[in-house]
């Protein structure tokens, strides 16, 4: 094994870790960067930091590969990818088209309505909207989100009318694209994905409203459950949603699906992520850890999927 090794760390060159850059979830991205940059060094890799907001990406010719661990716009939405395609050099997680539709929550969800997937019934916030008329098609509570950030960032669960307008200009800081969805009441999981294989799924309990930036990065009474709770034909069928969910906006290499289950045992499809987060209160490793991955193998797994460029 050793040995083996070895031969394929060598064979992989120079390796560019992808970390930091301008979205609103620098900061998640940089401690996600520091963790992988801290196994790519154990496991004896020749790996540079590039943070793409002080450093010049022309060098990103220089190297054999880059790991990306960039989250949010930037880095998760197709345009890195796009950057590294054109200097050939193979990279992580999905391509151009994956991450940018992934990355799009807005554009996800039209994506598995045409597919026929589960996801929750949602109206597009703008123009001469009247906050009433969503209510009262939809039903409340509600979910407002800017279509295009990650980590819960900008949204808010509103109640009414007026929350509702209020949780639209909360949500229109940091996006033009505002989209209310319907509150699903229930429990929410999430399952991470590492190349075909789906990981024991997650199920997570917060005291908050939802899972919101805080209950995911900083409070300590969040609770995950792993096992999640379901039984085995029950988790297996929600595995199974997210393989499907993960491939219909060419989700590829690893990622993350979020789903709620309403009282009634039905799953929602919720989002994509297409670099999750590798934290030491993320989803991903643990989820790995309960399949027998540790940190380190699973950063190898990623890393050693990048074998090619890839068209989006």
């Amino acid at each position: 094994m050793a040995a083996r090794r070895a031969d394929e760390i060598a064979a992989l060159g120079r390796v560019a870790l992808l970390f930091g850059g301008w979205s609103a979830e620098r900061e998640v991205s940089l401690k996600s960067g520091a963790a992988v940059l801290a196994a790519l060094e154990r496991l004896g890799v020749k790996v540079t930091p590039v943070d793409p907001q002080r450093d010049n990406l022309h060098r990103l010719a220089e190297f054999d590969r880059a790991f990306v661990m960039l989250h949010g716009r930037g880095g998760e939405d197709g345009v890195i990818q796009g950057a590294l395609e054109a200097m050939q050099v193979p990279y992580t997680g999905s391509g151009v088209l994956g991450s940018a539709l992934a990355m799009d929550k807005l554009q996800t969800k039209l994506a598995w309505r045409g597919a026929g997937l589960p996801t929750p019934e949602f109206a597009r916030l703008g123009g001469d909207w009247r906050p009433e008329s969503v209510c009262g098609r939809l039903g409340t509570p509600l979910m407002v989100k800017p279509s295009r950030e990650g980590s819960s960032i900008g949204m808010t669960k509103a109640e009414d009318p007026e929350q509702l307008r209020q949780a639209y200009a909360a949500a229109g800081r940091f996006d033009d694209q505002v989209f209310a969805e319907r509150f699903v009441a229930g429990q929410e999981f999430t399952v991470a994905i590492l190349g075909e294989q789906a990981l024991p799924v997650i199920r997570l309990e917060t005291p908050r409203g939802f899972y919101d930036f805080e209950a995911k990065y900083q409070a300590n009474d969040t609770q995950y459950h792993c096992p999640c709770g379901l039984s085995t034909a029950e988790e297996a069928e929600m595995q199974a949603l997210a393989v499907e969910a993960f491939k219909a906006v060419e989700g590829r290499g690893w990622g993350r699906v979020d789903i709620m289950r309403d009282g009634d045992g039905s799953n929602w499809l919720l989002e994509v992520n297409t670099v999750p987060g590798m934290t030491d209160h993320s989803l991903v490793p643990m989820a790995a850890a309960a399949a027998g991955i540790s940190f380190d193998e699973l950063v190898w797994r990623i890393l050693t999927s990048s074998n090619e460029v890839r068209g989006s």
